[in-house]
Parts: C-alpha cells; structure tokens; sequence
C-alpha cells in the first residue's frame, strides 16, 4: 500500500489536494503572495517537486530504457518504428532531433524549478522549524538528483538556482559539468545534515527522501567522480543508518515489500489515480505493462519491450538466484501460474523483474510497483569498487560476498589483482541492478567511458564512438536558446 500521495503542481502552476485527489489551480503562474504560508503549503509544494521523477520522461520510461542503450536487451516491443526513437539511441544512430533525448534533456526541469520555488519560500515562513529544514532537505536532495540525472547525460548543462520568472532571461547558457557537480555535491551536503533518518518518518511519510538516500546519493557523485576514498565513508555512514539487504532479492521489486530495508530510495506509484494512461499526472506505473511479454496475457497490458539479450542471460553465473526474479526464459519458474513461451520474444527471453500480477493491477493503466532508484545492494557495491580502486582489494573483498551470497553464489576468488576484481565488481553491478537504469552510467565512468565503449564493440555495437558517450543536446532546445552550443561531434 502506498504511503503517501504525490501531490500534483504543473510546472508552473500549484495544484494542492487531499485524498480526494485532484484539485486543480490556475497553470500559468506560482503565486506566491497568497501560498507558502501555512505547513500544509509548504508539503503540498515539496510533494510537488517530487512528482516529475514519477513521469515517463524520467523514471516511468526513459530511465530504464538506457539498459538497452548499454546493451543488457534490445527493444522488442512490436517491432518495426515501434520504439524507434531507443532502437537509434541503442544503435548509436542518434541525431539531434531524437524525441527520447529531448524526453531526458527536458524531464528534469519542472523537478529543479519546483524544488527551486521550494528552497526560496520555505525558509521565510512562520511554521515548525524541524518541519522547515526537512522540506529544505527534501528540495535539496531533489534539486541534486535532477542535475545529477542531467550532468551525466549530456555534460555541461545550465545550471539554474532560483525560480525564473517572466522578464528574467530565459536563454542560459551551458554551465561547465564541474561547477554543475560542485553544486550537486553542496545540495546533498545539506541535504545529508538536513533530512531525518527514515526510521524517524511516520508512516505516512515512507518514499520521502531521508538522511540515507542523501548519503547514498552522494556516494554515487563521487563513484561517477572517481573520490574513492570519500565514496568508502559515505557507504559506512549509510550502513550505520539501519539499511541491510533483504533476504530474499525478489523482494526489492513487489508492491507488498516495497520501501523496504534495502530501500534507500525509490520512485513511489500507486494504481487507479484517476488519470490518462498517457498523461503526466498519471501516477501508476508503465514498467509491468510495458515489458509484460507481448501476446501472451501474463500481466494487464503486455507490450514486449527491453527483451533480455541472450548474452546478458548467459553472463549469469551457474547457481545465481537472481537469474530467475530478473528474466523470463524457457524452463523458467512460471510467472502467477502461467508457462512462460519463448516465443512470447524476439530474443527468446522477456523481463520478469518488475512484472505485477494481474489480481494486484487487473488493467494496463494501474500498476502500483514502485521504481527502486538507490539500494543498499548497490551502496555495497560502491564500496568494494572504491575500496579495490584504493588498493585496498582484500577488503573490498568483503562487501561484494555479501551482495553475492544473498544470490546464491560463493565468495569471490581471493587475491585477484585490481583489474580483476575491477571487472568482478562490474559483472556483479550489472546482474545486482539489472534493468534499474544504472548499467549506462557505469560503463561511461570506467576509464573514462573507454571501458563502456570496449564493451558494447564485444556484443556488436559498433557504431558507438566517443561522442556517444553523452547526448546531443536537443536541436528544439538550441533552436529556442541559441545560447546552447551542442555536444562535440552532433
């Protein structure tokens, strides 16, 4: 059951409401002069900041849609242009007119507006001074969270801090990756000392951003930044905080495990909010609808997309549970009692990690599965990746077994040399979050996106060449701003 609802507020307009779910304002304008003055305001806005990781721009499409750009699957779906716009992005054909890379260049802008209005407002209002700096907390962390989503996409980006108005200017230029990154990592520094803990939430409040998601967070800044020694004492700090693995790693990805102990953070859906399929303010879920194995009447909906490539089934190692929560394969458990048919996929195999059955979400539009953006798996695996880059390998030994055994598998091999356990450490990366839209930020990280590009010329991705290694910047966008100046080699 979902324990909060996310509170519609239209890019430039508020909307607050109760249960009773939509109650809409004007959507031309923030009028400030007669909001953010009592507590309730002050929620109804930081609820809305959170709301844009929740659309298909983002989280409920493509987000996870980059595993098919890093090669874990392909698009499947109903073949032909269906998905045409990630079949390029996949094949490393994509040009400045791309409508997934306008999708990601433009997702996160309400989100950093909205958290902007938020960390301008709330700081003058007569309301509980605890209540004050969680909010600030939570605007913090979300403002960071959308530039960092931004700055790894596509590099220099325009870095805007304050709410924009009509009359201000409107055409930023490109902010240099670094000054974005310094920025990124003082939101998350606030945000660290601001937020409570989650075990200090009601329950209610589960799915807000907490001290942990903070740390973890950053942690993740500096993995991408290569301060190895920084991304080691943040995961300490995170494991004091009371996260552990699950027990069972299926239980990462149902609705009935959701917010879990391994959870640090995770985009919160819920089914049946009353909106189009279609529309932002839809607030269910596309994953099960969209990857159910298509023809098959496995899950309401079924469209067939990210199919699981035979080489990305085939790098599980013998004995690893995580094979059989992850992919739906011939011999497979069955999936709500039904036999899964190869013939349901392109590759043979389907996705099954997000998959709701249909006595949970009866109709395509309704699924409730929250998407998990930050585990504590992958807290772990930071650590031993940034213990090994430290020389610290025997060591780093210890918190890769622990995601390891939960799967099933034996420890790693003692006294490999850096390099090896290097590519350990990303093997187990890759099966641990699989389709979790982590695998394409990793591979353009190691030595310097050399690594990424390696491996996808190893499984056929050819095209793939320096430039892709981050975005275009969208021609609409340079045409709207001429002070954009595009990403080499676009």
């Amino acid at each position: 059951m979902k324990r909060y609802i996310i509170i519609i507020f239209i890019v430039l307009g508020m909307t607050a409401c109760g249960e009773d779910f939509l109650i809409k304002a004007p959507l031309d304008s923030i009028n400030t002069e007669n909001f953010f003055e009592t507590e309730q305001d002050a929620i109804y806005a930081i609820n809305g900041a959170y709301q844009p990781l929740q659309w298909p721009k983002l989280y409920n499409m493509r987000m996870w849609t980059t595993d098919i750009m890093a090669g874990n699957s392909i698009v499947g779906a109903g073949g032909g242009d269906d998905g045409r716009e990630t079949q390029d992005l996949a094949n490393f054909v994509t040009t400045t007119d791309n409508p997934g890379v306008l999708d990601l260049f433009r997702g996160p802008a309400p989100g950093i507006l909205r958290s902007n209005v938020v960390i301008e407002n709330v700081p003058g209002m007569d309301i509980d001074e605890d209540l004050k700096e969680r909010i600030l907390g939570e605007a913090k962390f979300l403002r960071a969270h959308y530039y960092f989503i931004m700055v790894r996409f596509f590099g220099d980006v325009p870095l805007i801090l304050e709410p924009q108005e009509p009359g201000d200017d409107l055409r930023p230029s490109r902010t240099n990756k670094e000054e974005v990154y310094q920025q990124i990592i003082a939101d998350l520094t606030d945000a660290k000392t601001f937020l409570p803990v989650k075990s200090e939430y009601s329950e209610a409040d589960q799915g807000r951003a907490t001290r942990g998601a903070a740390a973890g967070l950053l942690a993740k800044v500096y993995l991408a930044r290569g301060e190895w020694q920084k991304v080691v004492d943040l995961a300490d700090e995170v494991a004091t905080l009371g996260y552990e693995l699950n027990d069972n790693y299926g239980d990462n990805f149902q609705v009935s495990t959701e917010n879990s102990k391994e959870s640090l953070f995770e985009v919160q859906y819920v089914g049946g909010a009353g909106e189009g399929f279609w529309d932002n303010e839809n607030q269910a879920s596309w994953l099960s609808t969209f990857t159910g194995p298509r023809n098959s009447n496995m899950v309401a909906g079924g469209w067939g997309w990210n199919q699981p490539t035979e080489e990305f089934v085939n790098s599980y190692e013998d004995g690893d549970l995580r094979k059989d929560v992850t992919v739906l394969y011939d011999g497979g458990p069955d999936f709500d009692g039904m036999q899964y048919d190869p013939a349901y996929s392109v590759t043979g195999y389907n996705l099954r990690k997000f998959l709701v059955s249909k006595s949970i979400a009866d109709a395509y539009d309704n699924s409730p599965l929250n998407f998990p953006v930050l585990r504590y798996a992958d807290v772990l695996l930071m650590k031993a990746e940034a213990l090994n880059e430290l020389g610290q390998t025997a060591d780093a030994e210890t918190p890769l077994n622990e995601v390891r055994n939960r799967a099933g598998l034996p420890d790693v091999e003692s006294g490999l040399t850096k390099e090896a356990f290097r590519a350990k450490v990303l093997h187990e990366r890759r099966m641990e979050l699989a389709f979790e839209g982590q695998r394409w930020f990793d591979i353009i990280r190691v030595e310097g996106g050399q690594w990424g590009l390696d491996f996808l010329h190893s499984i056929g991705r050819v095209n793939a060449s320096e430039k892709h290694l981050l975005l275009p910047i969208p021609q609409k966008e340079i045409d709207a701003n001429p002070n954009l100046e595009q990403n080499t080699g676009y």
